[in-house]
């Protein structure tokens, strides 16, 4: 058989012109180049500047030591649906911050989907603050990491590195509180602006209240009708650098405002910053995602999820339901485990989920819930006795440490003698004992 003398080159993406700006696909032999996105963003002052504060919010930690601060990274970049997705946390885990960069404000070829976590350094940082409000920002998104050109001869690049398990645990409950809430306040800049200058000095530690007082609104001490509370309300400050570059402030709460959050637009550009109750409170550990957890779901049809989502990007849950013939009740439960994976966030303004390309582990969702780890332990050794199971209500003993925990469950509320539940009073997910109660009944 003739050996052929011809190599067939295979090109992950065509290259383009952009801005005056040719950009080339690169071919290797050793190994191909994964790029999900490469080219030039149409906002390059507006998106720096949000990139800058991004990073300064991961940087920012209200409860954490400095040798934990060193221990967690920078932010999660995610291409998918003409879309650019930036996120990262404060290192403790109770600021949640997003970037979406929209395809009013991308001028670029999307080659496919996928997720990258980057370290954001201070070269990185010096390249963003460089650009003018007239300058240029080209960007390269890949499975091994971002680079970015703000010149001819300034290119930086940011590899990949590990992400945090605390940041997963985070992901999970953020997007349950963002499903939750609800749009409250809209302002304009000038309001925007006003309220916070209301935001006052120091750390206070009590709670303060978003009040509107005529038509100008402002935090204060003093709790009110229809009033949004916000615990560690100092944490705001972060978003000051972009107040005057925003056209627009909504303000988000969920029904128990145990979380609320801050969304500005730029245009074709979006940063939403969301905050825990309080400062020593990270989102890693709310446990937001457990009642979805309890039902019996299938493996395969979890897998099945994630190909869909992979497949789709982005989807609106109650569509979902009723284009595949879906149950309500069986959408929460998926979607709650996706989550649980760090597999789905949520966009407030499209009301929908999007997909983050992160290892398949269905493993994950019991190592990063350890309270639903801790439930499934005590279903195994047997130390959940049903008392009562009928007209809607549930009485049940749970062997603890040495002693005897009482559940009760009365019209779907839950209650339990423990510890946990006496300081949280379910604010921050159901105790053990009552998941696994709720297990063994089914309810």
């Amino acid at each position: 058989m003739a050996t052929s003398d011809t190599i067939t080159y295979q090109y992950h993406m065509p290259s383009y012109m952009a801005h005056s700006h040719l950009t080339l696909t690169g071919y290797s032999e050793i190994k191909p180049i994964t790029h999900f996105f490469q080219g030039v963003l149409k906002q390059p002052y507006i998106i720096s500047r949000c990139l800058i504060t991004l990073s300064n919010i991961v940087q920012s930690s209200f409860n954490l030591s400095p040798f934990q601060m060193a221990l967690l990274r920078d932010p999660i970049a995610t291409a998918g649906n003409d879309k650019l997705r930036f996120e990262g946390f404060s290192h403790c885990a109770g600021v949640y911050a997003r970037v979406d960069i929209l395809p009013s404000a991308i001028d670029a070829v999307f080659s496919e989907s996928g997720t990258v976590n980057v370290d954001f350094n201070q070269p990185m940082i010096n390249a963003l603050a460089s650009v003018g409000k007239k300058g240029e920002l080209l960007l390269n998104l890949g499975a091994e990491g971002i680079s970015v050109q703000t010149a001819p001869d300034q290119l930086i690049v940011e590899r990949k590195v590990p992400l945090p398990a605390k940041w997963i645990k985070g992901l999970t409950s953020v997007q349950m509180f963002l499903s939750a809430a609800e749009q409250v306040h809209t302002f304009n800049q000038l309001q925007a602006m006003q309220l916070f200058k209301s935001i006052p000095a120091g750390q206070p530690k009590p709670d303060h209240y978003l009040i509107i007082r005529g038509n100008k609104p402002m935090f204060s001490p003093a709790k009110a009708a229809n009033a949004i509370c916000v615990g560690g309300v100092h944490r705001l400050k972060l978003l000051e650098p972009l107040l005057p570059l925003a056209n627009e402030l909504k303000v988000f709460a969920g029904p128990d405002m145990q979380s609320t959050t801050w969304q500005l637009y730029f245009g074709g550009v979006r940063f939403s910053f969301s905050l825990s109750r309080e400062c020593w409170r990270g989102f890693s550990g709310e446990g937001a995602a457990l009642e979805s957890l309890i039902a019996d779901v299938p493996d395969e049809w979890v897998e099945a999820m994630n190909k869909y989502s992979h497949a789709n990007q982005e989807f609106n849950p109650a569509l979902m339901a009723i284009n595949e013939d879906l149950h309500f009740d069986q959408v929460d439960n998926l979607t709650g485990r996706m989550a649980a994976m760090g597999l789905l966030g949520y966009d407030l303004d499209e009301r929908q989920f999007f997909y983050r390309q992160l290892p398949f582990k269905q493993s994950r969702i019991l190592q990063l819930n350890p309270r639903m780890k801790d439930a499934e332990k005590l279903l195994e050794e047997d130390k959940v006795l049903i008392l009562q199971n009928e007209h809607d209500r549930v009485d049940a003993r749970v062997e603890g440490s040495g002693m005897q925990h009482t559940v009760i469950i009365d019209q779907g509320k839950a209650r339990c003698t423990c510890t946990w539940y006496a300081k949280n009073q379910g604010e921050r997910g159901p105790c053990k004992h009552i998941l696994a109660v709720k297990i063994k009944t089914g309810s």
